[in-house]
């Protein structure tokens, strides 16, 4: 078996002034084996967690059906064109979101074991602890594959100090993932930042410099590669050449849609805390580009690994722009009254609806002979099931994507009652092709992910 000489690596990248455009898979860059009946080398998979606070409002959430064929609840909706791509699954559960005899602080532990199951310490010192999320064992196991182990988003800056919940330090309501059983890691909340990050090279000061220079000159990053772009063009195939020109027309939108949501920052923000400036104002906006940071991501192969939370844990922000002007927190202290939980499932509605604009985009973005979405897990939901029970069984999930054609999607997946949430991800790190003994309280895999 000998390897092909081929003009291109996989890597190839579009070179400017501290810039380094990564390319999308492209035919005519794939390493082929030159062999009888070989093919393009496998696309590989990759896994998102995303997270909102509060819990849902669970009877507008839970399909009434199991299995195929089943319809989607109000809250679902938004979700219909890529129903058939996704599992519902109902019935896991984080034991050590529990208080197990540490008291209140219910928001600030449902962030924390999101993703790593671990019961956190309490404590608003700096003697936090916790547990290695499941997306940091995956970036631990698979470094050196990307330019990026892993890329950690949100929508809200929160704070890493001080007591946010009952005693618990901030640090738990607004990060999860956990490096190591001590170590939260921070999520970047401006778009450009993450713009920058993903298609800047050299050191902090050069990429800064660059940045400031691209500003002086009123030059996009594409700019900056336009002569490198026009040489590959001459490279490609037809198709090739097409999928280069639509993919640099999708990054340069996405650029000047952050450059629009810098200039209009006059929208009401309703959040507690100042906002960092370059943060648009308006919150669909910000969800949605941080979604195209993860699409770009994992379309250029920078990273195979992204969380991103759409709200810190006890998040009060309010929704005007679906009519919802109560605090997020204050309402999910429903107490069941009708009106209150109407509202609550118009915001979780909303953030499925958000959902939904990630799961398009993925599907609607080739990766060799599929799209993102197909070679993709992304698992959404929240640590909590009721935000006024605050408990934290039946927790609603969604998995999305078929990890390559190992997962069968379009079915609502019931698994027994006190099944640990960590199940699930010890099934995905399987599928990721990091498979360890133990995540948090795990106690094994989820059947029938696969018929």
């Amino acid at each position: 078996m000998t390897i092909a000489n081929i003009p291109l690596s996989r890597r190839a990248a579009l070179r400017g002034l501290g810039v380094s455009l990564t390319l999308p898979f492209l035919e005519s860059v794939a390493p082929r084996v030159a062999m009888a009946g070989s093919q393009i080398a496998k696309q590989p998979v990759r896994m998102a967690y995303i997270f909102v606070p509060n819990g849902v409002h669970l009877a507008d959430w839970t399909p009434q059906e199991f299995g195929y064929g089943y319809d989607l609840p109000h809250i679902l909706q938004p979700l219909s064109r890529v129903r058939d791509d996704m599992l519902v699954i109902s019935g896991l559960t984080h034991d050590k979101g529990r208080a197990n005899g540490d008291g209140p602080g219910d928001h600030a532990r449902s962030a924390s074991v999101f993703l790593t199951g671990a019961q956190p310490r309490k404590t608003d010192g700096s003697n936090i602890r916790s547990g290695v999320s499941v997306d940091q064992v995956a970036a631990n196991l698979s470094r050196g594959t990307t330019r990026f182990a892993s890329l950690e988003l949100g929508c809200e800056p929160g704070r890493t100090a001080g007591n946010c919940d009952s005693g618990y330090s901030c640090a738990y309501s607004s990060s999860i993932s956990w490096s190591s059983s001590s170590t939260p890691l921070g999520k970047e909340t401006n778009p450009r930042s993450a713009f920058e990050r993903l298609f800047s090279q050299g050191s902090s000061s050069e990429v800064d410099k660059s940045q400031k220079k691209r500003e002086q000159l009123r030059k996009s990053i594409l700019d900056f590669v336009s002569d490198d772009a026009k040489r590959l063009q001459n490279r490609l195939g037809r198709d090739d050449q097409k999928k280069l020109d639509e993919y640099l027309t999708g990054v340069r939108e996405i650029e000047r849609r952050i450059e629009r949501a810098n200039e209009d920052r006059s929208s009401i923000v309703d959040i507690d805390y100042p906002i960092p400036e370059g943060v648009p104002g308006d919150y669909t906006e910000h969800l949605r580009l941080m979604s195209d940071m993860m699409v770009l991501a994992f379309q250029t192969d920078s990273t195979r690994i992204a969380t991103c939370m759409f709200a810190d844990a006890g998040s009060n922000r309010s929704y005007r722009h679906i009519n919802v002007n109560d605090g997020h927190h204050d309402l999910s202290h429903h107490q069941s009254k009708p009106e209150k939980l109407a509202k609550i499932s118009e915001i979780n509605r909303f953030h499925v609806a958000q959902l939904a604009y990630f799961l398009e985009k993925m599907k609607a973005t080739p990766d060799g002979d599929s799209n993102l979405l197909d070679n993709t897990m992304v698992c959404y939901g929240s640590g909590l099931s009721d935000g006024d029970r605050h408990n934290n069984e039946n927790l609603p999930v969604i998995l999305a994507g078929r990890a390559g054609g190992t997962i069968d999607t379009g079915r609502h997946l019931a698994v027994p009652t006190e099944t640990p949430m960590c199940n699930l991800f010890m099934s995905m790190l399987d599928r990721f092709g990091t498979p360890v003994d133990f995540v948090g309280d795990s106690t094994g895999r989820i059947p029938g992910l696969q018929i």
